[in-house]
């Protein structure tokens, strides 16, 4: 339970004045020990103004990118446009010595449609194989002839 100021400033003179323990007040009022005697702390040091209640401030998420890292990983993706969502985590970590991982790397340029979609040739089935087979396990071979594989293209 949140407590105004004003009661704060009140329990404290209440458990100041009380002929019973500190401990046996408190447990009468239903106040935590723990949370009387930081308010008790706060008071003694600032005063009343100390156990004004301040607006909670959002704070830092603990695994978000920082705006000006969402902004380079942006530039360097501008730059170097032919790198994947991959090697960009790779060479932004090994360049700017901060690590991102592949998938903030790729929901970073998803956000900003900078993820283009892999280029698909379309083959047309034939009702019959190009390539007779004329051996047992050599269909497999012509299952595989068609891969694009990066950097050396069509196998």
């Amino acid at each position: 339970m949140r407590y105004p100021a004003s009661e704060k400033i009140e329990i404290i003179k209440i458990v100041e004045q009380s002929f019973l323990s500190a401990r046996k007040t408190l447990d009468q009022i239903g106040v935590p020990r723990a949370t009387f005697y930081r308010w008790y702390d706060q008071y003694q040091t600032g005063g009343p103004e100390a156990l004004e209640d301040r607006p909670s401030q959002a704070g830092r998420i603990w695994n978000r990118i920082p705006d000006a890292v969402r902004d380079r990983i942006i530039e360097l993706a501008l730059e170097q446009s032919e790198l994947s969502p991959r090697e960009l985590a790779v060479r932004f970590s090994d360049t700017q010595g901060y690590f991102v991982s592949e998938a903030s790397v790729y929901r970073l340029l998803k956000s900003h449609d900078l993820i283009t979609s892999p280029a698909f040739i379309v083959m047309k089935a034939a009702n019959e194989f190009h390539d007779k087979t004329t051996a047992p396990n050599e269909m497999w071979q012509t299952d595989f002839t068609y891969l694009k594989i990066i950097g050396w293209g069509w196998q």
